[in-house]
């Protein structure tokens, strides 16, 4: 009898064990249910412009040597417009959704002429370049909850490079290929809207001797409706 009693205790720990690990997935389960009503995504988000706070900024060294005649131009007061993006996706399954995206940056800065002692002589503003990308992505959603979800996605597209410098062939616009991955993002819902945060990186290149971006757009923010 007392073997009886043990071997139903155990049955009893083994069911409670499989209930709380099902959990999970009963919850991940209605979630995916719940988005073959919702398999329409858009979203609008900011991206950090890490590569070009890099490379283009501000000259810390003057010319005083010089006599007062020499001339010497520079960059300086660079301004930074971030990432702003819009992105759409549809959702084929709860794990696999498609889309496009578009993304828009630039950098803006003063030319600035001095003089051998540091005087200013000239400043030409708005001076800039941009980067428009045009970028059908893929997305993977590996894991599903009702108030969380996480993902990584990759894209491959058009960038287009503009603005008041010419490059070697005298042309003020360029084209390249760009892409974009997103290693790690999670989404917090809330019903229909939800919030988005992920980590990637975007290259842009015609060459590799010409390159528009490379360690643009690490962190992404966003905020979106599914329909």
């Amino acid at each position: 009898m007392q073997i009886f009693y043990y071997f139903c205790s155990v049955k009893k720990i083994f069911f409670i064990v499989f209930v709380i690990s099902c959990f999970p997935l009963l919850l991940s389960a209605e979630d995916k249910e719940a988005y073959r009503d919702m398999r329409n995504e858009i979203r609008i988000g900011w991206g950090d412009q890490l590569f070009e706070s890099l490379v283009w900024h501000n000259p810390t060294i003057i010319v005083t040597t010089m006599p007062l005649t020499y001339r010497q131009t520079n960059k300086e007061n660079y301004r930074y417009s971030q990432h702003i993006w819009l992105e759409y996706q549809w959702r084929f399954f709860h794990w696999l959704s498609v889309g496009a995206m578009f993304d828009g940056s630039g950098v803006v800065w003063d030319q600035v002429t001095r003089n051998g002692a540091g005087g200013e002589i000239e400043r030409l503003k708005g001076q800039h370049f941009y980067n428009l990308v045009l970028m059908p992505t893929v997305r993977f959603t590996y894991y599903h909850h009702p108030n969380v979800n996480l993902y990584s996605s990759i894209g491959l597209g058009l960038d287009i490079n503009g603005g008041t410098e010419k490059n070697i062939a005298g042309k003020t616009t360029d084209f390249g290929i760009v892409t974009h991955g997103t290693v790690f993002g999670v989404s917090a819902n809330y019903e229909r809207w939800f919030m988005t945060v992920d980590f990637g990186g975007t290259i842009a290149m015609r060459n590799t001797s010409t390159i528009f971006m490379a360690l643009s757009r690490i962190i992404n923010v966003s905020i979106g409706a599914r329909f």
